[in-house]
């Protein structure tokens, strides 16, 4: 016990107001987007704008890349769920499906993190490239109100409290915590709503 203390006492946390902001933001974000609510595009748009900065000023390119990505998700994201907010409803895709993109995903993950290896100054550009390449497959899946995103966000969010811990940034770090918790939650929402429907 003393160890944890004293490992926890020797923390420097490095949080900044851009930081706080982003990860409030972020909150709203996910809390609105497991109960459906087309206003979480509105605090996506504004909360991946102040990661963009964050990630570049950490030198992590790739989770840049993701926030640019996630940007223009999002602009997609509150048009399709407004045009199609009558008739847009949950779904899910096969096992097989999902083997595919996993399949998929890891290979671009470890073909991106040897990029980044090798031709630039990336901090830990594996794991980088992992949660990027499969948080651009569920924002995908998020805006297609696929069930199974929520699944996806548990894994990648616990891989980033590693990340961004790795980095300093220890308030986006707690905020991935509190991600995946809100994920499985997510999930069960989704699933509740899918099944009222079906």
């Amino acid at each position: 016990m003393n160890e944890i203390i004293s490992f926890l006492n020797n923390i420097n946390f490095n949080w900044n107001i851009i930081e706080i902001i982003a990860v409030a933001l972020s909150i709203i974000y996910v809390s609105l987007a497991s109960r459906q609510n087309i206003n979480c595009w509105i605090f996506a748009i504004i909360s991946v704008s102040l990661y963009i900065y964050i990630c570049f000023n950490a030198q992590l390119f790739p989770e840049t890349g993701l926030q640019i990505f996630y940007l223009i998700m999002a602009v997609y994201g509150y048009l399709n769920w407004s045009k199609s907010s009558n008739n847009l409803t949950i779904t899910n895709l096969s096992v097989g499906k999902h083997l595919l993109i996993i399949s998929l995903g890891t290979l671009c993950a470890f073909l991106f993190g040897y990029f980044f290896t090798i031709y630039t100054s990336s901090k830990l550009p594996i794991i980088d490239s992992f949660t990027t390449v499969f948080s651009v497959i569920a924002t995908f899946m998020l805006t297609k109100k696929i069930l199974e995103n929520w699944l996806y966000w548990v894994v990648i969010d616990i891989v980033s409290v590693y990340l961004y811990f790795s980095r300093e940034l220890h308030l986006t770090s707690l905020l991935f915590i509190l991600y995946s918790i809100i994920a499985i939650f997510g999930y069960l929402s989704w699933l509740r709503n899918s099944k009222k429907y079906a």
